[in-house]
């Protein structure tokens, strides 16, 4: 038996541009047949919902707080959702982050002055995952475009459902060249999203935290779900 976990998901409370509630898309996981996701709103010196006149850590936790609104949601339905985050790390590029928890972020304050290659160096040092997302996205609101910086990544996100064909291709090529692992996101922002059972990856087992979640990945466990399919 194969269990899917959607491995790119927003909200509305974490994310600017997210529509609805995170108990909303724990919801709509569940009935397309999901076991869990990780919710990985835009971080907060990204496209975040969370103000940016608070403390870090005070901001910090009104990002997770995001999480621990659709918990209870979650452990009602048997469904394994776990934190991540989404990182802007220049110019309309973004990496995703599994393994991390509250206190980390809490903890690394001076994440914002850091370039990729050393924020990655932290993630890594903390025993974190990181999987550049959509590294060829390329859309009307993004006012230029520059070539991705994936060397240190784990993985290549090489299915976004709100990529194109073409985007995603690119994305597949980049990490068989590099020899990346691969990963696969559905993007979605709202629980009506037509990506939902679309995209993530679908693991031999259940996966019941951050730990394992990074685990499984390093370990060439997941598979692909690539419109809907799993890819085999």
């Amino acid at each position: 038996m194969w269990y899917r976990y959607e491995m790119h998901m927003h909200s509305m409370q974490g994310s600017g541009c997210g529509y609805s509630h995170s108990a909303d898309m724990v919801r709509a996981y569940h009935a397309a047949g999901y076991a869990g996701a990780v919710l990985t709103d835009h971080f907060i010196y990204g496209n975040t919902a969370v103000p940016a006149d608070l403390p870090w850590e005070e901001r910090m936790q009104r990002y997770y707080d995001a999480y621990l609104a659709a918990k209870p949601t979650a452990d009602e339905l048997d469904f394994d959702l776990l934190f991540g985050i989404e990182h802007f790390y220049r110019d309309f590029k973004e990496v995703l982050v599994y393994g991390m928890d509250l206190a980390f972020w809490q903890k690394n304050t001076d994440i914002p002055s850091l370039s990729l290659s050393e924020f990655i160096d932290r993630v890594h040092e903390a025993g974190g995952f990181v999987s550049h997302a959509h590294p060829f996205r390329f859309k009307p609101y993004m006012t230029h475009y520059v070539d991705p910086e994936p060397d240190k990544c784990d993985a290549i996100e090489v299915y976004n459902f709100s990529d194109n064909e073409q985007t995603n291709a690119k994305a597949e090529e980049l990490a068989k060249e590099g020899g990346f692992l691969r990963t696969s996101g559905g993007d979605s922002h709202r629980h009506t999203y037509e990506g939902i059972g679309k995209a993530g990856m679908a693991f031999p087992r259940r996966i019941r935290t951050s730990k394992e979640l990074v685990t499984a990945l390093k370990n060439g466990e997941g598979k692909l779900i690539v419109d809907g399919e799993i890819c085999f």
